[in-house]
């Protein structure tokens, strides 16, 4: 699909406050409601808004350490990555979990209570998947976080 200035603007919008009514979305771009709905439900239709949801603070919530986690493995074959895999997503404490190139095969992130949480939830993971070498950074400090697209 592609993209015209009105689609970037609503976009821009819903990434800004997505609980905005479609009244308060047509103004700022400078529409009207109906053509705002039209547009919205196409780009959910071609899968360029996915889920909405509310932004916790996990602070707030006492999570209050983030770990991002390396992870080297010697193994590569499709059953060890379905297991893998499988483990992640089982684990509410993985917010993101990416495959990369080069020395590290895995990084994570994991945000957990504490200290003693994060080690419940590693001696958990090594306890279901085989992994050659795990080194878990602290975050000390959340210096950017944001889920917005430079449109």
């Amino acid at each position: 699909m592609r993209l015209d200035d009105l689609d970037r603007k609503i976009l821009i919008e819903l990434q800004t406050d997505a609980s905005q009514s479609l009244d308060e979305i047509a103004k700022t771009v400078g529409s009207s409601k109906t053509p705002v709905w039209n547009r919205i439900r196409k780009l959910k239709d071609a899968g360029i808004i996915g889920e909405t949801v509310a932004h916790l603070d996990p602070d707030a919530l006492g999570f209050e350490a983030c770990f991002f986690v390396l992870i080297r493995t010697s193994e590569h074959d499709a059953a060890w990555q379905s297991a893998f895999l499988s483990a992640l997503q089982g684990r509410a404490e993985v917010q993101e979990a990416h495959r990369l190139a080069g020395d590290i095969d895995y990084i994570l992130k994991v945000r957990v209570k504490n200290a003693r949480a994060y080690d419940a939830f590693y001696q958990s993971l090594i306890s279901e998947v085989k992994v050659h070498n795990v080194t878990a950074l602290l975050s000390m400090q959340e210096i950017k976080s944001t889920t917005r697209l430079p449109l």
